[in-house]
């Protein structure tokens, strides 16, 4: 089997398992993040998408634990569609990888063969391209925290050159297709605001955050062009409200939403890191 290495473990998380496993646990019980490990109680599954950061865990770590927390309250699905900006110009505008799985110090998660097959057959702008996902962190962060709530589920990895809003279409529309009827959840995996004051970027990430409450693709593409916003997965979060909403979504809710500075006291350059879920 093709076994996708991990590319950030040892920085953006620890490398070894008991430290890791640790770290997730702090994430949820910080005081940015829900303040309790979740409680799996198999809830019948409301949510379609979610909406997570994809920092080193120090900064996006609790933040991202309310998506967790909330998916991990619910029944536990097949497969997990990930859906991750591409940071490092590598590979084909929408590449996806269709066979092996990826490592993480928790273990190797399989790729939904079958099903990232029919989704690369769907759609004429997907690709099989396991460059662009060597080196790329966006996607590979969320699975440790996956295995923590999950254990054994399957992987769609699905890394995004192109963001803009006819690609984004192109591919939420295949995505709802194939997903229709199985078990399966997506997750848009995105920072928001990089590198601008704690003000400036509170202002913007509110304007990103109102778009994904209404789920409206269009505004939230408009948005970041028109203030310049540097959100890096704004590709991803509206391709989730896109197959959401065609999936039978009804609304959007914000989670959580805090800083880098919030974190280290520093306000003068900070990263927003919002998580949010789409349900029926």
């Amino acid at each position: 089997m093709k076994v996708r290495r991990p590319c950030v473990s040892g920085s953006f998380y620890p490398s070894h398992p008991g430290r890791l496993r640790s770290m997730i646990e702090d994430s949820f019980k910080h005081n940015l993040g829900p303040g309790r490990l979740p409680k799996t109680s198999g809830d019948r599954r409301s949510i379609v998408a979610v909406v997570i950061p994809h920092a080193g865990y120090v900064y996006s770590g609790p933040g991202a634990a309310h998506s967790f927390l909330h998916l991990a309250e619910e029944e536990k699905p097949d497969t997990v569609v990930i859906l991750g900006p591409n940071h490092t110009g590598w590979g084909s505008p929408i590449s996806i990888m269709v066979e092996g799985g990826w490592e993480t110090p928790l273990g190797v998660v399989p790729i939904d063969e079958d099903l990232a097959k029919e989704l690369l057959n769907s759609s004429d702008i997907i690709e099989i391209n396991e460059s662009a996902h060597q080196r790329e962190h966006s996607i590979e962060v969320q699975l440790p925290f996956l295995q923590y709530i999950y254990g054994d589920f399957k992987l769609i990895p699905i890394c995004m050159g192109y963001q803009d809003l006819k690609t984004s279409t192109e591919v939420g529309n295949a995505l709802a297709k194939v997903l229709k009827d199985k078990e399966a959840i997506i997750i848009a995996s995105t920072d928001l605001t990089h590198q601008e004051t704690q003000e400036s970027a509170v202002r913007k990430d509110r304007m990103i955050i109102d778009a994904i409450l209404e789920m409206d693709e269009k505004k939230l593409q408009d948005t970041v062009k028109r203030h310049r916003i540097t959100t890096c997965g704004y590709g991803p979060m509206s391709v989730a409200i896109i197959a959401s909403r065609q999936m039978g979504a009804k609304k959007a809710e914000l989670l959580s939403y805090h800083t880098s500075g919030d974190i280290i006291k520093d306000y003068s350059a900070v990263v927003g890191y919002m998580s949010a879920k789409i349900t029926l």
